[in-house]
């Protein structure tokens, strides 16, 4: 087993040497010229002593920089999740599953040809910056009539493709901006899209999430309890998360940065502002913060909260 992993790390970050019950390798975070990335196989764990980036599961170094076969061969020796200690953590495995339906009115933008009334939805959604593959891709629709008027509607779709939620955002300025359907709202926007096994990006809203990208997950607001499913997808499986909320929301990023990390999830931390939120970037620049996102441990989690409540 160990040879297997230590094959398969070399293939990733190349020869390393050994220093008794560790192995050395050029680090892939920093790429500093000296082998001080260290790797311990039987602990399960791994250290960098130039960037100080350490985690407690070697396969994360696995997913972020192997190939998929990589990961498959890994994921295969590695032993299967004590799911027991989650749900004692979590409480009852039973979910509630939420299934409703789209307003009666509801037309698909998606479809090749569009009513004229759906006009003045597409013309919003492209100054939005919002192309016909995101469109297709969400499987987004507008209400011209009835309780949804002049409404964009993005539907969430569970793991069954049944849809359990609804956006419903106005494209002509009326108010309320957001009407919700009287739905519940622990779930998963998008569950059937989601690949726990990629980075997942957390940000406030669906527009938010489009712009951001496919594996992308708005919250819905600005908090995540950790007995909600999203909190419980992502520790079950370990997924990597970048989150990124607006900049008014500063506070309960932290909080939610703080629970994440309790449970020991590799967490990214990206700068939004000057942007009111992650809607108003351009693709070109989400990927650029994201891609200079902070790497957040206990320790930056201290520094980061002091300095904003200066």
């Amino acid at each position: 087993m160990e040879a297997k992993k230590l094959r398969i790390l070399k293939d990733i970050l190349g020869s390393p040497y050994k220093s008794r019950s560790e192995f050395l390798y050029r680090c892939p975070y920093c790429d500093h010229h000296k082998r001080k990335f260290s790797v311990n196989i039987e602990k399960n764990v791994y250290k960098c002593w130039v960037c100080d980036t350490r985690g407690a599961n070697i396969q994360r170094v696995v997913r972020r920089f192997g190939t998929y076969k990589h990961r498959q061969e890994w994921a295969q020796m590695e032993d299967h999740v004590d799911y027991s200690i989650l749900e004692s953590l979590f409480g009852t495995p039973e979910e509630e599953k939420y299934i409703i339906d789209l307003p009666e009115e509801f037309v698909s933008l998606a479809n090749r040809d569009t009513p004229p009334t759906g006009f003045i939805a597409r013309k919003y959604l492209k100054e939005r910056g919002i192309t016909k593959k995101d469109i297709i891709w969400w499987k987004m629709g507008y209400c011209s009539s009835g309780e949804y008027e002049n409404r964009i509607i993005i539907p969430s779709f569970n793991v069954d493709g049944d849809v359990d939620y609804f956006i419903a955002r106005s494209y002509v300025n009326a108010f309320p901006k957001y009407k919700n359907p009287p739905a519940g709202r622990d779930i998963v926007f998008n569950e059937l899209f989601v690949d726990w096994t990629s980075d997942v990006v957390l940000v406030e809203g669906a527009f938010d999430a489009i712009k951001a990208g496919y594996n992308a997950v708005p919250l819905l607001g600005s908090t995540l309890r950790e007995e909600s499913k999203l909190f419980q997808r992502i520790v079950r499986n370990d997924t990597p998360v970048y989150l990124a909320l607006d900049p008014d929301a500063e506070r309960k990023s932290f909080n939610i940065i703080k629970k994440l990390l309790t449970y020991d999830v590799e967490l990214y931390k990206m700068k939004v502002a000057p942007y009111d939120d992650v809607g108003e970037m351009t693709r070109e620049q989400f990927i650029e913060r994201k891609n200079n996102a902070q790497k957040m441990n206990f320790e930056e989690y201290m520094l980061s909260w002091t300095k904003s409540i200066r």
